[in-house]
């Protein structure tokens, strides 16, 4: 008898053993004539405004104001005055490179540690047995019908005046607009119950006999986790992180109540050089480019892990 080899065995394990038919079956759907012609119409209508974007960026401001982008193709006038004019554009307290900067430092800590976090709730709801866990898995996972819209008050008010706890005020060092760290803690807390509810179903969709084999073999939860779980899991943790880091990149709404003054974000000066009454809006068409810079080299940094987490469930027994 044929001994399978050790990728093969492998695979079948981490996926119930039924990857070849599972994997077929998805690959067949896929490839189907009719999947393929609507995925290439949606991915046409969905670059067409992208690329009316793009061609505005280079027109003369008066032409972006009085005609159309597909105009261009009648009187092409290529300019690169937008870019020079966003780049060198700022507030009193901000240039266009200390706002760039400046998204990246609330970026990648407020994808960081929401992930960290939400990988180890998740690994605990879908492998440790604990008193009221199904309650308070509920509890977290209805946190995402709540709007951020009502948090926002109650949550800068708790970081400029503190808690009390136990009748002892306790105040929490987040109060200055000017720093990162209240940008951290709410984009976190934000990002917890969507993360740790995404993170969990794909956890608990590892073979049990894995993690029977890992406690027989002595194997306490820290090893379980980081040697086990967590390789497991890293095509879903790299999708939730591009998710995450695309939101918090691309927020406005959290940078306008939290981050203020020398810590505002790249997406809040594009905000404010369109002037008082949106005069320059056409400087949105340079700096929506070079916003996007950094989340499509994450994007296609961490595609390989994406197109795997969102095939995984497809891909399980």
């Amino acid at each position: 008898m044929s001994t399978p080899t050790t990728t093969d065995s492998t695979r079948s394990i981490t996926t119930g053993g039924k990857l070849s038919s599972s994997a077929a079956r998805t690959r067949k759907r896929l490839s189907r004539p009719w999947a393929s012609a609507a995925s290439i119409i949606i991915a046409v209508l969905w670059t067409i405004p992208t690329l009316g974007l793009f061609i505005s960026s280079f027109r003369p401001r008066e032409q972006i104001l009085t005609s159309g982008w597909w105009e261009f193709f009648l009187n092409p006038q290529v300019t690169g005055e937008n870019y020079v004019d966003v780049l060198s554009a700022g507030t009193t307290q901000l240039t266009m490179l200390e706002s760039f900067v400046n998204s990246i430092a609330i970026t990648i800590p407020a994808t960081i540690v929401p992930l960290m976090i939400a990988s180890m709730a998740a690994y605990a709801f879908a492998w440790i047995d604990f008193k009221g866990r199904n309650f308070l898995f509920i509890f977290i996972f209805a946190l995402q019908i709540v709007p951020i819209q009502m948090a926002l008050v109650p949550l800068l008010s708790t970081f400029s005046r503190g808690l009390s706890i136990f009748g002892v005020q306790v105040t929490l060092p987040l109060g200055a607009s000017d720093g990162y760290a209240q940008v951290w803690f709410a984009h976190s807390m934000f990002a917890l119950p969507l993360a740790i509810y995404l993170l969990h179903n794909f956890m608990s969709e590892i073979p049990g006999e894995i993690i029977e084999a890992a406690r027989v073999d002595g194997a306490s939860r820290g090893q379980i986790f980081f040697r086990i779980v967590l390789p497991l899991t890293m095509p879903a943790i790299a999708s939730v992180a591009i998710f995450q880091f695309l939101w918090v990149w691309n927020d406005l709404l959290v940078a306008l109540v939290f981050a203020d003054g020398g810590a505002a974000p790249i997406t809040k000066l594009l905000a404010e050089i369109t002037g008082t009454r949106g005069n320059d809006w056409h400087l949105l068409t340079a700096g929506a480019f070079v916003s996007i810079i950094v989340p499509l080299i994450v994007f296609f940094a961490l595609q390989r892990y994406f197109v795997r987490g969102l095939l995984a469930g497809s891909t399980k027994g």
